[in-house]
């Protein structure tokens, strides 16, 4: 016989659903501190309230938006402060742009690093003279390959040294 359930009480199966989450993700999530413990019922069922929905949403939102766990869980507490101003939240809004940007560079170095060693490639031919696999396996940079977003370094010479 099942117990019965509190008024406004979900179970994990029902918040799953409609957050469309696995069960295991709110398990993870109450591991993780993002999602509190839920009471249980005397047959040891978690019953969440209904704003654990919510919660779970925002979670996978702020996710989607590039947000660290522990990012997100600062950004919950953050929310829940009575006396709480929006600047903190904006300045953590405009510090994942700029990650978002940082990532975006090193993705399009990335990018034209490995358009110049597929230029270089014939395409044909024995595997010991790719130029893709060499410049990855010996880090030769025959082809002017570069590892993606880093500057090549600077040769070093001695004071009044002549070219």
């Amino acid at each position: 016989m099942h117990a019965r359930r509190e008024r406004g009480s979900l179970r994990i199966g029902q918040v799953a659903e409609a957050a469309e989450v696995h069960i295991e993700t709110l398990r993870y999530y109450e591991r993780k501190g993002l999602l509190p413990l839920p009471p249980r019922t005397l047959s040891n069922y978690r019953l969440y309230p209904e704003d654990a929905v919510l919660r779970v949403r925002f979670i996978k939102r702020a996710q989607e938006l590039g947000f660290t766990l522990v990012e997100i869980r600062e950004l919950l507490e953050l929310g829940q402060q009575k006396d709480g101003d929006c600047a903190e939240i904006c300045q953590r809004a405009r510090d994942k742009i700029q990650e978002i940007e940082a990532k975006i560079a090193s993705l399009r170095a990335m990018k034209r690093s490995l358009t110049r060693l597929e230029g270089a490639c014939a395409g044909s031919g024995p595997l010991s003279e790719c130029p893709i696999l060499e410049a990855m396996q010996t880090g030769t940079r025959k082809t002017g390959i570069q590892k993606a977003g880093r500057k090549p370094a600077m040769s070093k010479k001695k004071k009044g040294a002549r070219k």
